[in-house]
């Protein structure tokens, strides 16, 4: 089962008062097959736990290598996988659908 969006937003207030580095990735958009809706989120906190999800498979791999990086020098970014990118079969998105994921640290 997965983890509520009030949990997850709780874990991340949690971290954050804990005084690791935590970043939020949420799914901004989906076209075609896409695992998670809209507004789906997955936060990371700076030795790599996490809890939620934007996808599944490897564009979670992805989304977490991103958020780390985010984590350590700030800033955000907008991630897209889909069918029309040439990793989209390692990334999990072979059903055919696209999308895009904002990643933000939180401070």
């Amino acid at each position: 089962m997965l983890a509520t969006d009030q949990t997850i937003l709780r874990e991340a207030e949690a971290w954050r008062r804990e005084g690791r580095g935590v970043a939020l990735a949420t799914v901004i958009e989906t076209w075609g097959s896409a695992p998670r809706p809209v507004g789906s989120h997955l936060v990371i906190e700076r030795d790599g736990n996490f809890l939620g999800s934007v996808s599944g498979g490897c564009v979670e791999g992805d989304v977490i290598a991103e958020s780390l990086d985010i984590i350590e020098n700030g800033g955000s970014r907008v991630l897209e996988f889909g069918v029309a990118d040439e990793t989209a079969w390692r990334a999990g998105l072979s059903c055919g659908g696209r999308i895009r994921v904002f990643v933000e640290r939180i401070d």
